[in-house]
């Protein structure tokens, strides 16, 4: 099977680029938008960051793992992107820039391994959390799941 195509997601949001940056690292933001998941993190390149919630158990999960590549705040932010226990890993980049109500988002999900299980998961995923995200900064409030 060949490699997967990229995905690839524009967004606008009508908040400052720093806001929105804001939106994708700070930890009250994450935990609304990854359905309680807790963005640990150290942000510079090499550092490595999880997305850690709780499981059905009720123990400790991590959801999403990876390494800082680029943290440009605020306007670039890529990491190397493994879901759960894959050993595989893809690439994701957000790159906002301001525009003159509002500011744009563009994630490209790539560099996806061949037959790679999540992808998926990250097709259906990356368009719910930009979604919460922009609901949250333009709103205040979120979808809360059942």
């Amino acid at each position: 099977m060949a490699h997967q195509a990229p995905l690839k997601y524009v967004f606008y949001i009508a908040a400052t680029p720093e806001k929105v940056w804001d939106g994708f690292v700070s930890r009250e933001s994450n935990r609304i938008i990854f359905s309680g998941a807790e963005l640990q993190a150290e942000f510079k390149p090499g550092g490595l960051l999880a997305w850690v919630g709780a499981g059905q158990d009720g123990k400790p999960m991590t959801y999403v793992r990876g390494k800082v590549l680029r943290f440009e705040p605020p306007r670039v932010f890529q990491y190397t992107f493994a879901m759960g226990q894959n050993d595989k890993a893809s690439r994701a980049t957000i790159e906002l820039l301001p525009e003159t109500e509002a500011t744009k988002v563009t994630v490209t999900h790539d560099e996806w391994a061949e037959d790679d299980s999540t992808y998926a998961a990250c097709a259906d995923g990356w368009p719910r959390i930009l979604s919460r995200l922009k609901t949250l900064l333009e709103t205040g409030k979120t979808f809360k799941p059942h």
